[in-house]
């Protein structure tokens, strides 16, 4: 077999191309949402274990530009700081799914129907996984026996904790969602929100991206038009289980998932069997699920799982079950290439193509100079290599707990080497303790 390796590299650039414009405006909105959005102010909403709780943890969550790894950061936090079991799995299960970004992305390549459904189904997924922990966490309350008033029992020196405020974990780099620039004035949240979304959220992007757009464009090549139809497996439970099996462990951010899954339905997938993977590649991968374990429990864990699977099973089958209702399938699916067109002046294009492309190839040099620079700067530093780490603010998350260690100087956390250098006499199994109680793991 003769393989066509231009033919390969127009697909992946088409893709690309068509690509850039939507996601170069969604990350303006990424900025925009930066300069407003906290992690405190969306603490302070979900505390309850109620519904309403619930319901505000998974709305908060749909907009936000969180991965599935960065996501976990910030819940860890929000649980830490009184969010409730049941609203921090709402948030967990919503958030990754979509975001201002992979919405206006998913409109420019998916279309409106996909554009529309997408954060709808995160939000039913984010209060089914919601409730069920909050069912779950009812039925463990055993209501206790009043004992009978007895003053020789008291005990004076009891403090009701409850009545102090909790202190918080920690005031930034918990997750994605920065909050030291929240107590500056807004015109001065412009700057270092362009720069989180230009530059941070497009390094942690970039290389699932490009990830992406190649898989797409090998798809494109290799398998035939509407092959998965004729296997039998285009529609229905069959082609659910796989793209399920596929996505689950998969690290795939929302935006990053959209091209695979436009390739997919050209191929021969249903609208409804690619939403499978649309949903399960970005809220899941095998990482966050490793620190999910860890930091909220294997209950946690279990029910977030189930959850995201019978769900996006469910929202899959209803997806297809509208298109054909209303009896436009396949002119749907038919029109889906030609949609990728929605942007016609191919000059704006190319503009936007080339930009986004300045910012990844920034990025990855910024990267790559910085780990080189420091390897003199750090020879006299100590080092200790850390498993779980998968973006920047992963980084930040580390950066912060590393630092509420006393003794503690020079601290650098590289994401490129998995590692991070330190100064300072301390204990590696005070270092450790602290690592692994935010969701991460010491390499001996």
């Amino acid at each position: 077999m003769n393989i066509d390796f231009n033919s390969i590299l127009y697909e992946i650039y088409k893709m690309f191309l068509e690509m850039s414009p939507y996601i170069m405006l969604g990350l303006a909105f990424v900025a925009l949402l930066n300069i407003f959005v906290n992690k405190q102010l969306i603490s302070k909403h979900i505390g309850k274990n109620n519904f309403k709780s619930v319901l505000k943890a998974a709305l908060f969550g749909i907009p936000l530009p969180l991965c599935s790894c960065g996501v976990v950061p910030t819940t860890v936090y929000l649980h830490k700081n009184g969010a409730s079991k049941a609203s921090t799995l709402s948030f967990l299960i919503s958030t990754p799914q979509t975001g201002i970004d992979s919405i206006i992305a998913t409109y420019g390549l998916l279309g409106p129907v996909f554009a529309i459904f997408r954060p709808l189904a995160a939000l039913f997924m984010g209060l089914v996984g919601g409730l069920i922990a909050n069912f779950v966490d009812r039925k463990k309350e055993i209501p206790k026996p009043k004992p009978a008033f007895d003053p020789k029992k008291i005990n004076f020196n009891i403090i009701e904790q409850d009545k102090f405020p909790k202190a918080p974990v920690c005031d930034d780099g918990c997750g994605e969602i920065s909050d030291t620039i929240h107590t500056l004035p807004i015109k001065k949240r412009i700057i270092p929100s362009l720069k989180y979304a230009f530059v941070d959220f497009v390094d942690d992007i970039s290389s699932q991206f490009i990830v992406g757009v190649i898989i797409s464009g090998l798809i494109a090549y290799f398998i035939p038009a509407d092959y998965f139809a004729t296997l039998g497996i285009g529609n229905g439970i069959i082609g659910m289980l796989i793209l399920i099996a596929i996505g689950i462990p998969m690290y795939v951010c929302a935006t990053a998932s959209i091209p695979i899954a436009l390739t997919l339905i050209a191929k021969g997938f249903s609208p409804g069997v690619a939403f499978v993977f649309l949903a399960t590649g970005p809220a899941t991968n095998s990482a966050s699920l490793a620190i999910i374990g860890k930091s909220l429990g294997k209950e946690i864990t279990t029910i977030y799982l189930i959850t995201i699977i019978l769900s996006s099973i469910l929202m899959g089958y209803l997806l297809d079950f509208i298109l054909n209702s209303l009896g436009i399938m396949q002119s749907y699916v038919e029109s889906l290439p030609c949609h990728t067109d929605c942007v016609e002046n191919e000059e704006i294009k190319i503009i936007f193509s080339v930009i986004f492309a300045g910012l990844i190839v920034y990025n990855y040099g910024s990267k790559f100079s910085k780990k080189y620079s420091k390897r003199e700067k750090n020879s006299t530093l100590k080092k200790i290599k850390i498993a779980g780490m998968t973006c920047n603010h992963c980084v930040n998350n580390v950066q912060k707990a590393m630092s509420e260690i006393n003794g503690i100087n020079d601290i650098n956390v590289s994401l490129v080497e998995n590692c991070v250098y330190y100064s300072g006499d301390i204990d590696e199994e005070i270092i450790k303790s602290k690592i692994e109680s935010i969701g991460y793991k010491i390499i001996d």
